[in-house]
């Protein structure tokens, strides 16, 4: 069984948050052998938006809304039910 659209989302919210612990641990440990380096930081930012490219795949399948978009507002955690056309992106099917 494949994973819904809404699953697949959250697994890369948690996969992004695990980056960015990692990019804070890799600007610390760098900070503390080395001292304050703009470079370290810029590197933990980009990685993160590296990371953060399969964001935009996920798209509502009927009116390819973001799941991970509210209004003007980019969230952390996607939507369950597509707030444009309130289709069911957790495969879940409500009789």
């Amino acid at each position: 069984m494949t994973a819904s659209l809404f699953d697949q989302a959250r697994h890369h919210a948690w996969r992004m948050f695990a980056a960015l612990i990692l990019a804070i641990a890799f600007v610390v440990t760098i900070d503390q052998l080395y001292g304050h380096s703009i470079i370290a930081f810029a590197l933990a930012v980009l990685g993160l938006i590296i990371a953060n490219r399969k964001m935009l795949s996920f798209n509502c399948p009927q009116c390819d809304k973001n799941l991970f978009v509210r209004g003007p507002f980019v969230v952390l955690w996607p939507q369950r039910i597509c707030s444009k056309c309130n289709a069911e992106l957790d495969g879940s099917q409500n009789c």
